[in-house]
């Protein structure tokens, strides 16, 4: 390779690693003029640094964030994307804390297991729900916190939506995007609401009638459902709900219904709510049965 050749490739490959957070894969080194025994000069002289099969560190081997989720995008193939826990990273829903990174590839690619890579498969990962972050293939907010439902808890989920909301990314059907929570979840949180603010502690899936409720007050006849969109979502839940609540109203009981967004993000009003139905029943006077 001449000198004039040998300063166009450095030129071209700076440029394109500049462009992808200090990495570039072996079809680019190609594409710029660097063939295979200049391949292996700059790895010996420390200019190139191996970081997957294919994918190399221009001039350091000192990555940083963006650059580690770009080099495993870049080593997993065209149409791949970050996604999951590093998506959420890099939208900055949630801190970057997991050292694999994650990384979606549409079903039936052969790409195979890469150490520090966490490869996703998925049929319906569609290009609209991919784009790009500071040049990073990357799954958009809304489909990032769908994916986050299968791999964190309920509680990350929750503050990752928060922060999306705040930084105004597009977010769609917030439905589709509540915790899947699990009924015994949604009752830790509404007793634990419950025994912060000092509230009579309820009895809990106690059986009124034909119904197991999820929190009743029997003194004061009064009961609280807590729906999870995944078990009260559909025309044969809401019908079902409603059948079941005029069911308690006929027998003397009052139901409200809480959703896990109202658990979650404005918990005041549901103990609000909850102590403005219970405080008649412990201030009135006790019945006085005649002697």
């Amino acid at each position: 390779m001449s000198k004039e050749s040998a300063n166009a490739a450095e030129v071209a490959l700076a440029r394109v690693a500049r462009n992808q957070h200090g990495v570039v894969t072996l079809a680019q080194l190609r594409a710029a003029g660097v063939n295979s025994q200049a391949i292996t000069y700059r790895i010996r002289a420390g200019r190139l640094h191996r970081v997957h099969r294919g994918v190399y560190a221009v001039g350091h081997d000192r990555l940083s964030d963006k650059g580690r989720w770009m080099a495993a995008v870049l080593a997993c193939g065209p149409g791949a994307v970050l996604s999951h826990r590093s998506a959420a990273a890099l939208w900055r829903l949630l801190p970057s804390s997991h050292p694999a990174t994650d990384v979606t590839i549409r079903s039936g690619g052969g790409r195979r297991r890469r150490t520090g890579i966490r490869i996703h498969r998925s049929a319906s990962l569609t290009p609209r729900l991919t784009t790009l972050r500071d040049g990073i293939p990357v799954t958009t907010p809304a489909r990032t916190l769908l994916d986050l439902r299968r791999c964190v808890a309920p509680e990350q989920l929750g503050r990752a939506r928060r922060q999306a909301e705040v930084l105004g990314y597009p977010l769609g059907d917030a439905s589709a995007i509540e915790p899947d929570l699990t009924r015994s979840d949604l009752e830790r949180r509404f007793l634990g609401l419950c025994h912060r603010n000092r509230l009579p502690s309820p009895e809990v899936n106690a059986r009124v009638g034909d119904h197991v409720v999820d929190f009743l007050w029997r003194h004061a006849r009064l009961i609280v459902e807590t729906d999870g969109y995944r078990y009260h979502s559909g025309r044969a839940a809401f019908e079902h709900d409603r059948a079941r609540d005029a069911s308690l109203a006929a027998a003397g009981y009052e139901v409200i219904r809480f959703s896990w967004r109202q658990i979650d993000r404005a918990p005041d009003v549901v103990i609000a709510t909850v102590r403005a139905r219970l405080t008649p029943t412990l201030t009135q006077p006790p019945l006085v049965r005649g002697r």
